[in-house]
């Protein structure tokens, strides 16, 4: 269910040595996997079954037959084995970018090792998209998550129907509402629960295995998925997007791998979590099919999870299904942090409040805007559609959509940065994007039932993002035009103005030319400090940068240094914290007597050629709404001095 990279803050194998690969033996990060990039794909089975079933769109609920419940029990199968098995964990899972993935770190592999601009910019633009949607789905994916789990309160609490939404709503609050206290103490509790409960899914499925064994070799034989197409034709396709539920969530094992690496995922996936899934979906049809009349085949199929679990056992089940749910919902609400972050330093977001919540690990961060704007989407879902099975026709388009993009970046990868032949790599990418495709367009006919939610979510985003990316380099371009070497003002500044002790740190957004704020400085103050700094964060397509290629200093002379400090784009830009390890350019730091100017733009909307009008409106107002740069780079508040400028696009 989540798209890019998801919980951030439980990965403890995510340490100081970021670069050198998670910490720990495979056992134990497979362990850790199992309680953070399984919880989406592991709430499915909690509602796919029953939603392949029932009536969509206006065509007929299928059949709940033999013939029927090996075909979509066939599909689940296969859709696992090619979907999650093959193309992510066997293939795309290999393109990492310094051990991480997901698709904005794959899309900052590209940018960075190819040099054909010509086709890596539609790349760049399907990337961005794929971010977008991801914001989508973390919007739907708490909200069914929860929705579908507090719905198996009623059958054990009896009158609980009217209370479901209301109680959804006051987890869904409190769980976001503690985001802000960090969730270290409750992550180590993830894997414990996330353990328990896939046991439980493989228990309750062999339980009603045992009394129709031949199901399972019913399951793995694809001409049962052929068969159910040949026997329904369009319904079938229709049913195609309920099947992919049960798939949503494989994307998260590509984007987790920074924090567990890939070899303790796919022993997670093909050793405990890909078996207990399918034995529990086949549990369920299982038990369909053991009943012996029509009455009760239509009651079971309304709900078959929550019906296949013993009297005995149903309120520690449901409970516990209730918890994996949550901590589902804590995956995608910490992956959106954690993507955030990495959109931010890569440009395509503004910058945002970022705060760590942890001391010991560097992954574990909290983004208010972010927290509330998803908590208010959330919410409003769940009281705008009111069951699972409504929320399900809104699910999936933003999923299948960003699998379909991350197959078309994977065949950059093989093509361009890998150089595998065409007999080689274009049957693979064909097969993916057959099942892609297929399953993309099963869910384009949710978008009048409730796919155009995540879809305007996703625009909507989008639009904010290639603004944001597009606007920055016009202003950039705008404040360099004509601009005045900075070798040139350094001799003529030199003599011209008093100097005094301590060091000055003029903040750039780029290396070339005077800073505005340097300008303003020298007309108004007419000073200039003994040591003067003008310095550029770069954010470099890469994860961690090396200290060794982290400094660039170059001396200008009269006092004078360009320098360039380089971040990975998943690194904290702490300046101060940045200088106190930068040895060139003429000695140390005392934050006491260094200080920091920053330049503060005001954005004039023109008709120069570049952007729409309304898109230069849109983008001074995320200017003026964007978090400072005081704050961003963690500047000492009693030594920073703004001076003002005016900038047309």
């Amino acid at each position: 269910m989540t798209t890019e990279a998801s919980a951030a803050d439980h990965a403890a194998a995510h340490e100081t040595e970021h670069h050198h690969g998670p910490s720990g033996s495979a056992l134990t990060l497979a362990l850790g996997a199992v309680g953070v990039v399984f919880g989406d794909i592991g709430t499915s089975p909690l509602y796919a079954f029953r939603e392949t079933f029932a009536s969509h769109h206006g065509a007929p609920g299928i059949s709940p037959d033999a013939a029927h419940i090996h075909g979509v029990l066939s599909l689940v199968f296969w859709s696992m084995m090619m979907v999650v098995t093959v193309k992510y964990v066997l293939t795309i899972m290999r393109a990492d970018n310094g051990g991480e993935g997901g698709s904005l770190a794959l899309l900052a592999l590209i940018k960075r090792t190819s040099s054909k601009a010509g086709w890596t910019a539609p790349l760049i633009l399907l990337g961005v998209f794929a971010t977008a949607l991801f914001y989508g789905d973390s919007m739907i994916t708490p909200a069914i998550s929860v929705l579908s789990a507090t719905e198996g309160l009623q059958y054990i609490v009896p009158g609980f129907k009217p209370w479901i939404v209301p109680t959804a709503v006051a987890i869904l609050f409190g769980l976001f509402a503690i985001q802000s206290r960090g969730t270290e103490r409750v992550g180590k509790l993830f894997g414990p629960i996330m353990l328990t409960y896939f046991g439980m899914l493989a228990t309750l499925g062999v339980m009603h295995l045992s009394a129709n064994p031949a199901i399972i070799l019913e399951t793995i034989n694809p001409l049962n998925a052929l068969r159910f197409f040949m026997l329904d034709g369009f319904v079938a396709f229709v049913a195609l997007g309920s099947v992919v539920l049960a798939v949503t969530g494989a994307e998260a094992l590509y984007a987790d791998m920074g924090h567990f690496g890939r070899k303790p995922i796919g022993l997670s996936w093909l050793t405990f979590v890909f078996p207990a899934l399918m034995l529990n979906y086949m549990g369920q049809g299982a038990l369909i099919l053991s009943q012996t009349s029509p009455e009760a085949t239509a009651a079971l199929i309304k709900d078959p999870f929550f019906l296949m679990i013993p009297d005995i056992v149903r309120v520690p089940v449901v409970i516990l299904a209730l918890l994996a749910t949550i901590i589902a919902s804590q995956a995608v609400i910490s992956g959106a942090f954690s993507l955030t972050q990495q959109a931010i330093q890569l440009g395509f977001i503004p910058r945002m409040e970022i705060r760590h919540t942890s001391a010991a690990a560097a992954g574990q961060i909290y983004i208010p805007v972010i927290n509330w704007g998803l908590m208010i989407m959330v919410i409003l879902l769940v009281l705008f559609f009111q069951s699972s099975s409504a929320l399900a026709a809104a699910y999936g388009i933003a999923v299948t959509g960003a699998m379909f993009i991350d197959t078309l970046l994977l065949a950059a990868v093989l093509f361009s940065l890998w150089r595998w032949p065409l007999w080689k790599a274009l049957p693979l990418v064909t097969v993916f994007l057959i099942f892609d495709i297929a399953y993309f367009g099963a869910n384009l006919i949710k978008v009048p039932s409730g796919g155009w939610v995540p879809l305007l979510i996703g625009f909507v985003i989008f639009t904010l993002l290639t603004t944001w990316s597009r606007g920055r380099e016009l202003m950039r371009a705008s404040m360099a035009e004509g601009s005045l070497p900075i070798e040139i003002f350094a001799k003529s500044a030199h003599g011209s103005s008093t100097r005094v002790p301590g060091t000055s740190v003029f903040m750039a957004s780029s290396n070339l030319g005077v800073p505005s704020a340097l300008l303003h400085n020298i007309k108004h103050n007419k000073v200039l400090h003994e040591r003067i700094l003008i310095l550029t964060v770069k954010v470099r397509g890469m994860p961690y940068v090396d200290d060794a290629e982290r400094y660039e200093c170059k001396n200008l002379g009269n006092g004078f240094y360009r320098v360039t400090i380089y971040c990975g784009f998943l690194e904290e830009t702490d300046v101060p914290k940045l200088l106190d390890n930068l040895t060139l350019c003429d000695g140390g730091f005392d934050m006491m007597q260094t200080s920091f100017f920053l330049s503060r733009q005001t954005l004039l909307a023109s008709d120069k050629p570049g952007m729409a009008i309304w898109r230069e409106k849109l983008f001074a107002w995320m200017l003026r709404n964007a978090a400072s740069a005081m704050e961003f780079f963690n500047l000492p508040t009693n030594r920073v001095v703004e001076l003002g400028s005016q900038v047309e696009i």
